[in-house]
């Protein structure tokens, strides 16, 4: 790369890095957060699934970014691909147990999920598995409140990037489980090491306003 490309792409990199900013100071109540589950709540098993509660395993800090994200989003949402029900590795009970031992865990500690979405179907062309939009779809019709344009999808991987960008969604990549993928990005607005760093960023730009 040149020197002046370089230098274009800096100037770039800084200015969207500044409208992130003035953006994170906008979130409140009227704001929904979409957030996939493996990867971003609790740690992937590369290669396979989590089949039960025992392999579930939250990430650490996890739980604190998921009871601070609660107090500034309206509506906190997961949507999660999970054909390991379609492949006959799990079944439908496994899954719901699964997310039910979770959401009684972050509510414990304070944050809440309002609702999960999960696609088992095996196609990738089926309307709910991301990237495609079924999810989300699902997610308007049952939340009246929910504006794609005041949404914010976090994920680890660029089929929810993909995901949230055809929903015209804000999107977080975290690179739990990829290497972090150089900005700026077509699908990608802003990047991070976990779900607690980007709900810390949030914090500290809010403690900054404060102050």
């Amino acid at each position: 790369m040149s020197v002046g490309r370089r230098k274009s792409v800096l100037i770039k990199a800084k200015k969207e890095q500044k409208e992130m900013q003035q953006l994170a100071k906008k979130y409140n109540k009227t704001w929904s957060l979409f957030l996939d589950r493996d990867g971003v709540i609790n740690e992937e098993i590369q290669g396979t699934y989590v089949t039960d509660w025992k392999e579930f395993k939250f990430y650490d800090g996890s739980l604190l970014a998921l009871e601070s994200l609660s107090r500034i989003f309206g509506h906190i949402i997961v949507v999660t691909n999970q054909r390991g029900v379609g492949r006959g590795i799990m079944q439908a009970d496994d899954l719901k147990d699964i997310h039910q031992q979770m959401q009684a865990q972050i509510s414990l500690n304070g944050g809440r999920i309002d609702k999960i979405y999960a696609c088992t179907s095996v196609l990738d062309d089926d309307i709910n598995r991301k990237p495609n939009i079924g999810m989300a779809l699902q997610a308007k019709e049952d939340f009246e409140g929910i504006d794609f344009k005041k949404s914010v999808m976090v994920g680890n991987n660029l089929s929810d990037m993909l995901f949230g960008k055809r929903n015209g969604m804000h999107t977080v990549f975290l690179s739990t489980t990829n290497s972090p993928i150089e900005l700026p990005h077509d699908v990608i607005d802003e990047q991070f090491a976990s779900l607690k760093e980007w709900s810390d960023s949030l914090n500290l730009i809010e403690s900054t306003i404060l102050n």
